[in-house]
C-alpha cells in the first residue's frame, strides 16, 4: 500500500480524507469536527441541521405557518439557526486542526440565503464550501464574497465546463477542488445525465481524466480532485494515488462515517447497516427533486415502485383503444382507459387500493385509502424545503410559487422521511428504518462483510480514518 500523504487543499496542508456530507441531520458539527480534528476535512452539513434549546436539546422543526411561503420562512430560518449551531460545534471539537466544510444541496429551498445566513452568523469557523445536485453557478460569487474556499460537486468533466466558463473562472484562487461524485456508485442525489444508463456503471477512472485533463487548460494542474462514490478501502485505488496524469487527488467518504460512535443516526439505523447484503442499495428515480438517488431498498422504496407499477393511463374523451370509462374522486369524475387496464384497476380495487390520484403525465395511480389520505396531507404540509418540488408542485419562484405541473403522488415528502428517520428512537426506531428514506451509497453493504467491523465494532471517527490510512 502506498503512503497516503497530506495535500494542499484550501490554502493548508491536510490529509486527501474528505468527509462527504449528508444533509438533515446526518453529517453533524461532533461528526465532521472529530474527522478535521483526525487531520482530514470534515463536512458539517447545512441541509435543515438541528439547532438546540437551552437544555441542548434538538429543536423539532415545527411548522405553523398557514400557506407555504410562511412555512417556506419558517424553514430557511430553522435552516440558517441549525447550521450555525453544527458550525460552531464542529469548530470546538476540531480544535483547529484539519479543515471544517459545509455542504448544501443547491436544489434545497433558498440555498443561497442559507448558505449566506449560516456564514454571517459563523463567521470564520467555515473553511470551504461544498455544493452538488444542481448546477451552483452562484457558489463561487458566495465564497469570494467571505472570502473562503469552494468544492463543486460534478459527475462529469462535462458539468464543469459548464459552471467555469459561467462564473467560476472569475474566482479561481478561491477552488479548493473539484469533487467529481460518481453518479452510480455514491449516495444520496446522483447526477446521472439522460444520456446515461442507470443499470451500466462505468469506470470513474476515464471520467476523471477527462475531467483533469479539463482543468490543466483551465491552468487548475494543482487544484485537488476529490474522488467520491464507492471508496472504501483505499488499497483497492492505489493506481490513483500519486499518479500523474491525475495530479492531487483526495477521497471522499461518505457511507462509511454513518457507521462510527459520533454517527448521530439511530442506533437501529447502525444495526441495519450490517444487514446489508450487496445489491440492497440502489438507484431510484423517486425523488421529488427529479434526480436519481441512491438508497436502501427497504419497504418504503419498494411501496413507491409497487405505487407506480399500479398506474394506468387515461384520456378525459373516448380516443382510440382508451373507451373503457373510469369514475375518479367522489364525484367519479369520468375519464377514459383501455379494456385491458381497466381489468387490472379492477384487480387492484379487489387488493384494497380502491382510490385513483392523477398524475402529471395524464396516468391515474392506485393506493389504499389511508395512503391517499397521507399523501394529500403531506403535499398540503409543503414547505417549501426544495427549489422545486415534484409531490407537492412548489417552487421557490413567484408570482404563484408552483412548478406549473399537478402534484405528484408517485414521490413522497423529503423533508418529512429525513427528519423521521434520522430522529428516530425508543419503540418507534426500528419501524422508521421500513417506513422512510435511507440513504447510502452502493458499497453499504461491505459493512456486513468488512472485518474491521467483525463483533459488532463501532469504531470512533479517528480510529476510522487511521484504518483508512492502512489501507484498509
Amino acid at each position: 500500500m502506498k503512503a497516503i500523504n497530506a495535500i494542499r487543499m484550501g490554502g493548508v496542508d491536510v490529509l486527501p480524507l474528505v468527509e462527504g456530507g449528508k444533509g438533515v441531520s446526518v453529517s453533524t458539527g461532533i461528526s465532521s469536527g472529530h474527522w478535521a480534528a483526525a487531520g482530514g476535512a470534515g463536512t458539517v452539513s447545512i441541509v435543515n441541521a438541528d439547532s438546540y434549546d437551552a437544555e441542548g436539546r434538538p429543536v423539532p422543526q415545527v411548522y405553523h405557518g398557514r400557506t407555504r411561503r410562511e412555512r417556506h420562512e419558517e424553514l430557511v430560518e430553522y435552516a440558517i439557526r441549525g447550521g450555525i449551531a453544527q458550525a460552531r460545534i464542529a469548530h470546538e471539537v476540531s480544535g483547529g486542526r484539519g479543515r471544517v466544510h459545509a455542504n448544501i444541496l443547491w436544489e434545497m429551498g433558498a440555498a443561497e440565503r442559507v448558505i449566506s445566513g449560516v456564514l454571517e452568523g459563523a463567521p470564520g469557523l467555515i473553511h470551504g464550501l461544498t455544493c452538488g445536485a444542481g448546477m451552483p453557478y452562484r457558489l463561487s460569487e458566495i465564497a469570494a464574497t467571505f472570502g473562503i474556499h469552494y468544492y463543486p460537486i460534478v459527475s462529469s468533466a462535462r458539468a464543469f465546463n459548464a459552471l467555469w466558463k459561467r462564473s467560476f473562472h472569475k474566482t479561481s484562487d478561491l477552488l479548493g477542488g473539484v469533487v467529481y461524485e460518481d453518479p452510480w456508485r455514491a449516495g444520496g442525489h446522483n447526477g446521472l445525465s439522460n444520456t446515461e444508463d442507470p443499470r451500466t456503471p462505468e469506470d470513474p477512472m476515464p471520467r476523471v481524466l477527462e475531467l483533469r485533463r479539463l482543468m490543466r487548460q483551465f491552468g487548475l494542474h494543482d487544484t485537488p480532485i476529490i474522488m467520491a462514490g464507492g471508496v472504501w478501502w483505499l488499497e483497492e485505488w492505489q493506481d490513483w494515488i500519486d499518479n500523474p496524469e491525475l495530479g492531487p487527488i483526495a477521497f471522499q467518504f461518505g457511507t462509511r462515517p454513518l457507521l462510527t460512535r459520533e454517527s448521530p443516526i439511530p442506533e437501529a439505523w447502525k444495526r441495519r447497516l450490517r444487514t446489508l447484503k450487496k445489491g440492497d442499495v440502489f438507484l431510484n428515480r423517486f425523488s421529488p427533486t427529479g434526480f436519481y438517488s441512491s438508497a436502501v431498498n427497504n419497504p418504503f422504496l419498494r411501496e413507491l415502485q409497487a405505487r407506480s407499477e399500479r398506474q394506468v393511463a387515461y384520456s378525459t374523451e373516448p380516443v382510440g383503444e382508451h373507451t373503457a370509462s373510469y369514475g375518479v374522486g367522489a364525484r367519479a369524475r369520468q375519464v377514459f382507459m383501455t379494456e385491458a387496464d381497466r381489468e387490472h384497476v379492477r384487480l387492484w380495487e379487489s387488493q384494497g387500493f380502491t382510490e385513483a390520484m392523477r398524475t402529471p403525465d395524464s396516468t391515474l395511480i392506485f393506493v389504499t385509502r389511508d395512503q391517499a389520505r397521507e399523501i394529500l396531507a403531506d403535499q398540503v404540509a409543503c414547505m417549501g424545503c426544495l427549489s422545486e418540488c415534484r409531490f407537492s408542485n412548489w417552487s421557490q419562484r413567484g408570482p404563484d410559487f408552483t412548478n406549473g405541473h399537478k402534484a405528484d403522488p408517485r414521490s413522497f415528502c423529503i423533508q418529512k422521511t429525513l427528519q423521521t428517520i434520522a430522529h428516530a428512537h425508543g419503540d418507534d426506531a426500528e419501524a422508521a428504518m421500513d417506513d422512510n428514506l435511507m440513504f447510502g451509497g452502493t458499497n453499504a453493504w461491505r459493512f456486513a462483510t468488512d472485518p474491521f467491523y467483525a463483533d459488532g465494532f463501532v469504531p470512533t471517527v479517528g480510529q476510522l480514518v487511521a484504518q483508512i490510512l492502512t489501507g484498509r
